[in-house]
């Protein structure tokens, strides 16, 4: 039975090889895939959309096109990072609004956080060298 199990694996790698794969795209869309079979319990127009996305997620696995594969993946992975940014941004806001005020450079769209309790200052902007005058 081992020994099964074996050739199995290394005729599955074979099978495998030259195909994109597994990635955090993919992830999300198995996730997303189990959540909606979740939901359509209760809702069921939710179940093709699962369907949907478990398809698509196998297929990117077992795509040739790696390329194609590789510039879908940087794209996810642009618009997830721009989203944590954001909230981790958020995130700080929030744990720094009793020392520290945030603002944002006209020129170059950069935050600034700068000391409360300070008065009319003139921020420079350490990307443009943009200045700014606030109130902190």
């Amino acid at each position: 039975m081992k020994r099964w199990l074996q050739r199995l694996g290394e005729k599955m790698r074979a099978w495998m090889y030259g195909r994109y794969g597994y990635d955090e795209l993919s992830k999300f869309l198995s996730i997303i895939a189990l959540v909606c079979i979740f939901l359509s319990l209760f809702v069921p127009l939710l179940y093709p959309i699962a369907l949907i996305a478990l398809i698509w997620s196998m297929f990117r696995g077992f795509s040739r096109n790696i390329e194609k594969r590789q510039k879908e993946r940087e794209a996810y992975l642009k618009f997830t990072g721009n989203l944590k940014q954001s909230f981790k941004r958020r995130k700080n806001m929030w744990r720094d609004r009793k020392t520290h005020r945030y603002y944002k450079c006209p020129s170059c769209k950069n935050w600034l956080r700068v000391p409360k309790g300070k008065g009319q200052i003139e921020i420079t902007c350490p990307v443009c060298k943009g200045k700014l005058t606030r109130k902190t």
